[in-house]
């Protein structure tokens, strides 16, 4: 569709960015924190520790005032489950509760909108222990952080996110070191996705007790998107990016909206006697949660090609690759595309496109909750930090989104990965991605000091013509 005249943007669109505790907060083991389950993995070999990261833990008062500075409409960041609950459950940590209060009071104070995401990543080590998310009791443990989080913070927290991209969790969670499978298990697809049944019930719970306990609050599901092509216009590629769609895509909003399993997605856990054990009630809680709108992080597209089961899979090597499963799909290069200096393929049309399926399938509103290009940036003897590469990138997305817009599609705002430089899950900081550059190597701290990047400015300029200065 070509459209004569774009619609603008409106004017209570968010712009922002986003992060994650895990990844920016350091401090890991301070002020009665527990330990989570990234803070006791083993990091990539060549990258850093987690325990210091951007240091935001302690420098967030400065960091949220040169968000300001940007003009910030929205900061999207996770709470740390063991900040708040030390072991997971039980005892409620005082000195966690009152760090995320007052981030969220400097928040208010520049009149930025706080959105918190309950879980990105990172399960507490005692609850990892006892079997993380392969524990049916491990919906009740979610349920009981909620509660807290809405009790503390409800009175000032407008919008919620519930699980940061639950379908990488499932598809490719040996990647980010995040997945536990039982000792002795027979079914190891079939245990994953009894994993991902959990967390589907304690994301419905979630949503549902927050619509009790805050009425005027917002709550949604954060997903991975990224719409799937066929690889050829033959038939059989088209039926396999039907099977790839709704697997990695649908699956999880089907059950979040509409709290059924998508029947692409249950054929085949059928198929593979893969299909959760669900228990009398379950469906009922899964119909409870109806979010109010979707959250949904994209970086690209995926592209799928007929499987006839006999080939072999090499396995995902980062969050954003899946090569596919035999019989269903098989996971291959888009040769139309560009790819970043880290190997992810670059489709800003494909954003559009995913925009547009999303909300032609939900009609729920849009919260783009990440998008960025991750690369290598210089400090110069100045103090400056040229990265056009990046504002490109962000500008052919943005470019998008209005397109979206166009089409009528209803967007609530966009919160790029990542508001200040932090550790990347495979990368360490080298791979960088934030508008504020945070002066340290991957075992240099250096002496951590923020600067501003060209695309500081730019994003400034943006937000402050409403995203018609591009």
């Amino acid at each position: 569709m070509i459209h004569k005249k774009l619609k603008s943007f409106p004017d209570s669109f968010l712009w922002g960015a986003s992060t994650s505790a895990y990844q920016v907060e350091g401090a890991n083991s301070e002020d009665g924190k527990g330990p989570s389950c990234q803070d006791i993995k083993k990091v990539p070999e060549g990258t850093s520790e987690l325990d210091v990261c951007a240091d935001e833990y302690h420098r967030y008062k400065e960091d949220i005032a040169l968000m300001a500075e940007m003009g910030f409409k929205a900061y999207r960041f996770s709470i740390a489950w063991t900040r708040i609950l030390p072991h997971g459950t039980g005892e409620v940590n005082a000195k966690g509760v009152e760090y995320y209060s007052n981030v969220i009071d400097e928040c208010l104070k520049y009149h930025i909108e706080p959105i918190v995401t309950m879980f990105h990543f990172d399960m507490p080590a005692e609850l990892d222990e006892r079997g993380s998310w392969s524990k049916r009791e491990s919906v009740d443990w979610f349920v009981e952080y909620a509660r807290v989080l809405f009790q503390n913070y409800g009175d000032r927290v407008k919008y919620w996110l519930t699980i940061n991209e639950q379908n990488v969790l499932t598809l490719v969670g040996p990647v980010i070191g995040t997945l536990r499978i039982p000792e002795g298990c027979t079914n190891e697809l079939k245990e994953i996705y009894q994993q991902n049944h959990h967390m589907l019930l304690a994301q419905s719970k979630a949503m549902a007790l927050c619509h009790e306990m805050l009425p005027n609050a917002k709550i949604g599901p954060a997903p991975n998107i990224g719409v799937m092509y066929p690889a050829t216009c033959s038939p059989e590629d088209y039926l396999a990016a039907q099977n790839a769609n709704g697997l990695r895509n649908w699956l999880y909003l089907d059950a979040a909206v509409y709290g059924t399993y998508n029947n692409l997605a249950k054929a085949w856990l059928e198929e593979k006697n893969a299909m959760p054990d669900m228990l009398e009630g379950d469906e009922d809680i899964l119909k409870s949660g109806k979010p109010d709108y979707i959250g949904f992080n994209y970086y690209n597209t995926g592209t799928a090609q007929y499987s006839d089961g006999t080939e072999p899979l090499t396995g995902a090597s980062s969050q954003q690759e899946n090569d596919g499963f035999p019989g269903l799909f098989r996971g291959v290069s888009n040769p139309y595309l560009p790819k970043t200096e880290f190997g992810w393929e670059i489709d800003p049309t494909g954003f559009r496109c995913t925009m547009r399926e999303l909300y032609s399938r939900y009609q729920l509103p849009l919260l783009v909750t990440e998008n960025g290009l991750g690369a290598y940036d210089t400090l110069e003897e100045d103090g400056t930090v040229h990265d056009p590469y990046r504002i490109d990138y962000l500008k052919k997305h943005i470019e998008e989104i209005r397109l979206a817009i166009s089409d009528d599609v209803e967007m609530m705002g966009y919160l790029p990965w990542s508001a200040v430089d932090l550790i990347s899950t495979h990368e360490g900081i080298s791979k960088r991605y934030g508008f504020i550059f945070v002066n340290r190597d991957e075992f240099d701290l250096k002496d951590m000091k923020r600067y501003r990047k060209d695309s500081f400015y730019w994003y400034q300029q943006l937000i402050k013509s409403n995203g018609t200065i591009l």
